[in-house]
């Protein structure tokens, strides 16, 4: 692993795209150093809708890919294809994480984090696939990660999991999904990330409720409600509902927290509609 990765900082691009740039002039004389980093860079670009100038920054590195270094290739294709489907072009992006996926195969004789990017690649072309494809890339991911000597391979587990868990769902294939979910919960539990435990008993109780389980997810839930998490007091609204309790409080709640999502409001209007029609006391 390059020690700028260790800089990443998903929640804030923008500060990490600057740390970033400080580096560059660090190793003036290690082309492979350098050349990752401009990657990075892109990426930081892209998670902040920059997407010509990450493309921009990708463009500077295309006259230095040649053989001699595999991985900048992998990360300058992986890179690439992340902005395309970042900016809504899944089709462009498809190619390019192919081709990233053989541009690893032939780096992993000489980088160890080559299983890392693997998964990295084989979960991005996941997320453009579809259907029952979408779950085979999935699971083909999680064998690579499973089997890996490496940490930061093995780290992906619990995203795998999460990934592979609602595909399941969605397909309507509830007790294979409890079942992945429990996965989750289970290797959360041993990295000790509170966020991430949270999260993934939240994706067991809802399953819980696709299965008409409603008093084993409250179970779950009630835990959860300190967190002060709209998302848990949706679904403690639907499972009281399904048992005809009380659940207008619940209901309430998940409007008014989660209505400051400017990501649901955008993407999901009815359901915060539906939120707010239930939240209101009647009779």
């Amino acid at each position: 692993m390059m020690d700028f990765d260790q800089l990443w900082d998903f929640g804030q691009p923008d500060k990490t795209e600057q740390q970033f740039r400080a580096l560059l002039d660090t190793h003036p004389a290690d082309a492979n150093y350098r050349l990752q980093l401009l990657t990075q860079i892109a990426r930081a670009q892209g998670l902040q809708a920059q997407f010509e100038a990450a493309h921009e920054t990708l463009n500077t590195i295309e006259p230095h890919l040649n053989e001699s270094l595999p991985m900048v290739k992998a990360r300058y294709l992986l890179e690439r294809g992340r902005v395309f489907n970042s900016s809504g072009q899944p089709e462009a992006a498809r190619p390019l994480f192919e081709a990233a996926l053989e541009a690893i195969h032939a780096a992993a004789t000489s980088d160890p984090d080559a299983d890392f990017y693997a998964v990295d690649t084989l979960h991005m072309l996941a997320i453009v696939a579809s259907g029952a494809e979408s779950l085979t890339l999935n699971l083909r991911a999680l064998e690579v990660a499973e089997a890996s000597s490496s940490e930061r391979a093995r780290n992906w587990l619990g995203s795998l999991y999460n990934n592979i868990g609602w595909v399941y769902h969605d397909f309507g294939q509830f007790e294979d999904a409890l079942a992945v979910f429990e996965k989750a919960v289970s290797w959360r539990v041993k990295q000790g990330k509170p966020t991430e435990i949270h999260i993934a008993r939240w994706c067991v109780a809802r399953t819980l409720r696709s299965l008409n389980r409603p008093e084993d997810a409250l179970a779950i839930l009630n835990s959860l409600e300190a967190s002060e998490d709209g998302y848990v007091y949706e679904e403690l609204g639907e499972c009281n509902l399904l048992l005809g309790k009380p659940h207008q409080d619940f209901f309430a709640r998940a409007y008014e927290l989660l209505s400051a999502d400017s990501w649901l409001a955008g993407h999901e209007p009815e359901r915060l509609a539906r939120l707010k029609l239930l939240g209101m006391v009647t009779g």
